[in-house]
C-alpha cells in the first residue's frame, strides 16, 4: 500500500543571530515616521540645552586650526536655545539652516543626471552589461571594493553605487535589499580609507600636524597610506562574507508581494529585472552613451591635465589637495550622466523631443519631495544641536576621561577606537570629531614614543563603521528612500538591523587588525610608522 507524501513544507529554524536582528527590526520599525523621530530629537536639545547652561556646564580644551600653525585653546559652555538668544536663533535661521544644509543640493544635483539616465533605459541597459560580463560569484566582491573607493569621489558612492547596486542584485534574482547593504558597507563603512590618496587624506593630516609642537614629528599625507590598503582588503572581504553568509540568508529569496505598489507617486516602481540579452536598440544607446562618455572624459582632462588648467589648485597645481577637481565631483556626476543618458536616449530611440529631456528630470524631483521635507526637519536639529554646544562637551569629557586613565598603547588604541565609534554615533563628518581629539591624542601618543600615524589610523577604524547604522547620518534617510523601492514600509529599524552586523564585525576584525599591525611595528605608510625616531 503506497502512503501519500507530505506535501509540508519545513521552515529552517531561525539562528540567534537572525532572531537578534529580527528583533532589532521589529523594535525600529515600531517607533514613528523619521521626521517625528527628528522633531521629538529637536524637542530633547532644546530642554538639554537650557538644563546644562543652567547648570553651568563647559569644557577647555586645544583645537587645531586648519590654515594655521597655532593650536588655541577654546572654552565652550552649553548654550540655551530658551533664553533670549536661543529664541532668536531658532525663529531666524530656519531658511539658512537649510540653505547651509550641503546633503539637500548635493542630492537634488546628482539625481537630475542620474534620474534622466535611469529613465531613458542607460541604467538598465548598462545593468544587463554588467550581468553578462561579471561573474556572479564576484559581484558582492566588486559591488563592496567599489563602494570602499569611491570614498575618492566623496559623496558619489552614496548617490549612484548604493542604489546601482541595488539593481544589480534584482537582475540576478537576488535579494535587491543585500546589494544595497553591500554598497552602503563598503561606501561607508570603509569611507575613511583607500587605495588611493584621497581629499580625507589631506584634511586628516594638515588637522594632525597642526597639533604637533615640533615640525619634526609631522606626519605625511600617504603616512596610513599602507594601513588603508589592507584595511580596503579587509573591510571589502567582511562585507562580503557577511552579505552573503548572514545578510542575504536572513532576507530570503525576494518575493513580488514585498514590492511598493507601481503607483505609488513616493518612491515609485521598482526597476524591471534587466535579464535576458541587449536588444539592437538598447546596443546602440549604449555605443553612443560610451561616446558621451569619452566626451566628457576629454573635456575634463583638457581642463585638468595642463600645468596651468582651471580645475587644477590655483595657487598649488595640485589636483588632491584642495583642487576645483575633487571640488567638483557632484557637479561632474550631473554632467557626466546627462550626457550620458543624452547620447544613450537618442541612440536608442528613447530621446525624440526635448520634453523626453525634461519630463524625466522634473520626476526625479518630483519624487524626492518626501526626502527633502525630511532634509529639512534634519537640518534644523544639526544646526540647533551644534548651536547648543553638547556635542562638543560630550566629545571633550570623554577624551579627557580617555587621556586620564592611563592605559596601555594597546588599549588606548582600543579606547579611542571605541570613542570614536561612539561620537560618530551623534556627529557625523569625518573632520569636526578629529579637530577636537587630535590635539588630546596626538600629543599623548607622542608622549609614549608613538607616532602620530598610529593616532591617525584608530580615528579612522572608529570613525567609519558606525555611519552605516547611525540614522543621524545625513544619507542614511536617502538609505531608507532606496530601499522602499523595492520593500513596502521599511523603516529606521530594518535599515538598522540589516547594518549592523556589518558595523559590529568592522569594528571587531579592524580593530585586531591595527593591534596587531601595531605589536608587529609594521610601518603604516610611506613615512608613517610606527614608532618615533
Amino acid at each position: 500500500m503506497r502512503t501519500r507524501e507530505s506535501t509540508v513544507e519545513t521552515v529552517p529554524a531561525r539562528s540567534g543571530l537572525q532572531r537578534v536582528l529580527d528583533a532589532v527590526e521589529r523594535a525600529g520599525n515600531k517607533v514613528p515616521h523619521p521626521v517625528i523621530i527628528f522633531l521629538a530629537l529637536i524637542a530633547l536639545i532644546i530642554i538639554l540645552s537650557a538644563v546644562f547652561q543652567a547648570a553651568g556646564t563647559e569644557v577647555t580644551f586645544e583645537q587645531a586650526q586648519l590654515g594655521s600653525d597655532q593650536v588655541e585653546t577654546v572654552t565652550v559652555q552649553a548654550q540655551s536655545l530658551l533664553d533670549a538668544d536661543g529664541i532668536r536663533f531658532i525663529f531666524t535661521s530656519a531658511v539658512a539652516n537649510f540653505n547651509g544644509f550641503g546633503v539637500v543640493g548635493v542630492i537634488l544635483v546628482a539625481m537630475i543626471g542620474v534620474g534622466l539616465a535611469e529613465e531613458v533605459g542607460l541604467i538598465g541597459a548598462f545593468i544587463k552589461r554588467l550581468v553578462k560580463v561579471t561573474p556572479a560569484r564576484f559581484v558582492t566582491f566588486s559591488i563592496v571594493l567599489l563602494g570602499v573607493l569611491s570614498s575618492i569621489a566623496t559623496d558619489a558612492g552614496y548617490l549612484v553605487l548604493i542604489p546601482l547596486a541595488a539593481a544589480v542584485f534584482y537582475s540576478l534574482g537576488r535579494h535587491p535589499l543585500a546589494g544595497l547593504a553591500a554598497a552602503f558597507a563598503g561606501v561607508g563603512g570603509g569611507f575613511a580609507v583607500n587605495i588611493l590618496i584621497t581629499p580625507v587624506d589631506g584634511m586628516l593630516a594638515e588637522i594632525t600636524n597642526e597639533s604637533i609642537v615640533d615640525p619634526a614629528n609631522h606626519v605625511s599625507i600617504t603616512g596610513n597610506l599602507f594601513f588603508g590598503i589592507v584595511s580596503t582588503l579587509l573591510v571589502t572581504i567582511v562585507a562580503t562574507i557577511l552579505t552573503e553568509k548572514v545578510v542575504e540568508p536572513r532576507l530570503g529569496p525576494y518575493r513580488a508581494d514585498e514590492a511598493p505598489a507601481s503607483d505609488d507617486p513616493e518612491v515609485g516602481p521598482a526597476p524591471a529585472p534587466a535579464s535576458g540579452d541587449l536588444t539592437g536598440q538598447e546596443r546602440n544607446g549604449l555605443r553612443w552613451a560610451f561616446w558621451g562618455l569619452l566626451g566628457c572624459l576629454v573635456l575634463v582632462l583638457a581642463l585638468s591635465l595642463p600645468p596651468d588648467a582651471p580645475l587644477r589648485n590655483p595657487e598649488t597645481g595640485s589636483l588632491i589637495e584642495q583642487s576645483p577637481l575633487l571640488n567638483s565631483i557632484i557637479f561632474l556626476i550631473l554632467l557626466f550622466f546627462f550626457v550620458m543618458g543624452l547620447c544613450y536616449g537618442r541612440g536608442a530611440g528613447t530621446v525624440k523631443s526635448s520634453m523626453d529631456v525634461i519630463n524625466p528630470m522634473t520626476k526625479t524631483i518630483s519624487n524626492l519631495s518626501g526626502l527633502i521635507f525630511l532634509l529639512l526637519v534634519i537640518s534644523q536639529f544639526i544646526a540647533y544641536f551644534n548651536y547648543s554646544n553638547l556635542g562638543t562637551i560630550v566629545a571633550v569629557n570623554m577624551a579627557d576621561s580617555l587621556e586620564s586613565a592611563n592605559l596601555s598603547t594597546v588599549w588606548l588604541i582600543i579606547g579611542l577606537i571605541a570613542m570614536t565609534a561612539v561620537i560618530d554615533i551623534f556627529i557625523g563628518g569625518v573632520v569636526p570629531k578629529w579637530a577636537i581629539f587630535a590635539p588630546v591624542f596626538v600629543p599623548l601618543f607622542i608622549q609614549l614614543g608613538i607616532s602620530p600615524d598610529l593616532a591617525m589610523a584608530a580615528y579612522r577604524v572608529g570613525d567609519s563603521p558606525v555611519n552605516v547604522a547611525t540614522p543621524l547620518m545625513p544619507y542614511f534617510a536617502l538609505i531608507v528612500i532606496f530601499a522602499e523601492r523595492y520593500r513596502r514600509k521599511v523603516g529606521v529599524g530594518s535599515i538598522i538591523s540589516l547594518m549592523l552586523p556589518y558595523t559590529v564585525a568592522l569594528l571587531i576584525t579592524w580593530s585586531a587588525l591595527l593591534v596587531v599591525w601595531y605589536l608587529l611595528g609594521i610601518p603604516l605608510g610611506p613615512g608613517g610608522s610606527i614608532y618615533l625616531d
